[in-house]
């Protein structure tokens, strides 16, 4: 996936989970942030961070914080960017054929799956993670207490009753990781449902990603360690 008009600036301080404020050629500028997420390892004052320049002129913010220098690292921030950067992915017959059904934000029951996928007589279910969190090569979600997100692995577990596959996909917004694990110190909740989805049959898998400032493509393939 690609941005278009991308701006270098250097972030100073955020309020809330939705704005920042930036310095952009010397002058300070209140900006969208696009993940609600704590990031706190990320956006420390002096960061650089990339903006995406907002296409409606009547925004109250005319920017959009997409990502963030990490050291020697390069991380993607906006929480959009995984499902758009999966879908790219998967037309390109990566996990399924190029023949592939490939449809996003599927509603199934009471559910609503970032994409579902019919290959032949296959019939898939994906949830797709975006993972910004990064200590010392390893990448962990979450990096905050998600009741959804455990919600999300036991839909995936429902589904398999009826006959479908499952998989959930945790897309590292960066390169230069080893492995991935699930966050238990911040909730061990969430990883205990995840180990237990993974015995029930869920696909677990995990991929990095090529970062840029203004694109993120998937890569390769990342050990899940639990």
């Amino acid at each position: 996936m690609k941005y278009s008009n991308i701006v270098k600036a250097k972030f100073i301080s955020r309020p809330n989970r939705f704005i920042a404020y930036v310095e952009v050629e010397d002058k300070k500028e209140v900006v969208h942030v696009k993940n609600t997420g704590r990031c706190k390892e990320l956006l420390v004052p002096n960061a650089v961070v990339y903006l995406s320049v907002a296409n409606n002129p009547d925004r109250k913010t005319k920017y959009d914080l997409i990502g963030v220098e990490k050291g020697s690292i390069l991380v993607n921030m906006d929480s959009q960017a995984p499902n758009a950067a999966v879908e790219e992915w998967l037309r390109k017959g990566k996990l399924f054929s190029k023949k592939a059904l490939i449809k996003r934000e599927y509603t199934y029951g009471k559910s609503r799956f970032d994409f579902y996928v019919e290959d032949g007589k296959k019939k898939t279910f994906i949830e797709v993670k975006g993972v910004t969190l990064e200590k010392d090569g390893v990448a962990y979600f979450p990096d905050a207490p998600t009741e959804r997100g455990i919600k999300h692995i036991q839909e995936l577990e429902t589904s398999l009753k009826e006959g479908y596959e499952a998989i959930i996909l945790f897309v590292i917004q960066m390169k230069k990781i080893t492995e991935f694990r699930p966050n238990d110190e911040t909730h061990k909740a969430f990883g205990d449902a995840l180990r237990k989805a993974k015995k029930s049959g869920v696909n677990v898998l995990a991929v990095d990603c090529l970062v840029t400032p203004d694109s993120m493509l998937i890569d390769e393939s990342v050990k899940v360690k639990f």
